[in-house]
């Protein structure tokens, strides 16, 4: 396969690593918002929520900008505002201006999925949209482990605040390579919210934005807490508890790239779905795992594993999803999809945190057990539909 075919894969998989590091720095941050503003462990989960609303409710116009104009126009944008918001996350001064920024931050996030999934659509090579969607993927959790390691080092060189402006600036660059390395395909024309009857009426898409909402309990609850776990119960410093944190997005990436290579190889649709389930399911199995409170070394090596299955699973849900719908309806599923994901971001993390303050950490990772269950189950039956 040419490498120029792989060309617009590479562009909109940098878009990825670019947006998500921005979005994803918050994340890497909460042990030094937790420090800095003397919050909790459960307002470390409503700092979290905060920008998965922000996330959430811009998902659907999202999308139908990406359906009416196209995925470039979008994609620059958003990346544009994201670098912007960053910058602001740094410089806030107290809590609540701190909420404000974030949600900011989430709401230019939800230009990417609707936006990168119909570019990786339209430019993956035939019979490689599960790798190409895979690769993309890994620019999340990329974009992720860099973000934990540029927030780690610039705090113990000087000030950890100064981290978010090295990222807002790493943003806005990419945002100039991007405006001239990537065209883009067009839309219809027009912003309109899409047809969600149309949507509703597939069963099998019903239940995979289902089985979203526990996916995203999982992801949004693993990368806003394994810092601090890292740091608190097995007792390792806030730098080190930052390269586990890029560690887990590291697996993550690997998780997504073997799983996409796994989708085509056991054929478009039901490869995805079957997957998606396997992923998940091991999850569950590993935050089993950790609800028994292993030795520190064992819990790393555990979360690790999480990272690779329970962030691994993302990438092929996402080809499942473009499976079950028309190629005109890719931003709007997606959007349905994300916004899935993200009401199980926003309610698992500040449970998640409040059992962590009350009952410990054990009782959180069953909570994160039975969700990865429960994806698996939903998307298990998908496939065997599939079959």
């Amino acid at each position: 396969m040419s490498a120029r075919r792989w060309g617009p894969v590479a562009a909109v998989a940098g878009w990825q690593v670019a947006a998500s590091l921005c979005f994803y720095s918050v994340f890497a941050a909460t042990a030094y918002f937790r420090d800095a503003f003397e919050i909790s462990r459960t307002l470390v989960g409503v700092l979290v929520t905060v920008a998965m609303v922000g996330y959430t409710v811009n998902l659907f116009p999202s999308g139908a900008a990406v359906d009416g104009f196209g995925e470039r126009r979008v994609m620059l944008g958003g990346l544009l505002g994201l670098s912007a918001t960053a910058a602001l996350v740094g410089l806030a001064p107290n809590y609540g201006l701190l909420l404000a920024a974030v949600f900011l931050l989430g709401a230019f996030y939800a230009t990417a999925m609707p936006a990168s999934n119909r570019g990786i659509v339209n430019t993956a090579p035939p019979g490689r949209a599960g790798l190409a969607m895979g690769l993309k993927q890994i620019g999340v959790t990329l974009g992720s482990a860099l973000a934990a390691i540029i927030i780690a080092a610039v705090a113990a060189l000087v000030l950890w605040r100064w981290g978010f402006g090295a990222i807002a600036a790493l943003g806005l660059l990419y945002a100039l390579y991007f405006r001239v390395s990537y065209r883009g395909s067009d839309g219809h024309g027009r912003w309109a919210m899409p047809d969600l009857a149309r949507l509703r009426g597939n069963r099998a898409y019903g239940r995979l934005v289902l089985a979203g909402g526990f996916l995203g309990a999982g992801v949004f609850t693993t990368v806003g807490y394994s810092l601090l776990y890292a740091n608190e119960a097995a007792g390792l410093s806030a730098a080190a508890a930052g390269v586990v944190l890029a560690g887990v997005q590291t697996t993550g990436s690997l998780g997504r790239l073997w799983a996409g290579m796994l989708a085509d190889h056991l054929g478009r649709g039901r490869g995805a779905a079957i997957a998606t389930a396997g992923l998940t399911g091991c999850a569950g199995l590993l935050c089993l795992a950790l609800a028994l409170g292993p030795h520190p070394v064992a819990a790393v090596a555990l979360l690790l594993g999480i990272g690779l299955t329970t962030l691994g699973a993302t990438g092929v849900y996402y080809s499942c999803l473009t499976e079950l719908v028309g190629p005109g309806e890719v931003g709007a599923a997606t959007a349905g999809g994300q916004t899935a994901i993200n009401i199980g971001g926003m309610l698992a993390p500040p449970v998640f945190g409040y059992l962590a303050d009350t009952a410990g950490y054990p009782a959180g990772w069953l909570l994160l057990a039975a969700c990865g269950f429960a994806a698996a189950g939903l998307v298990l039956a998908i496939a065997r539909g599939a079959g």
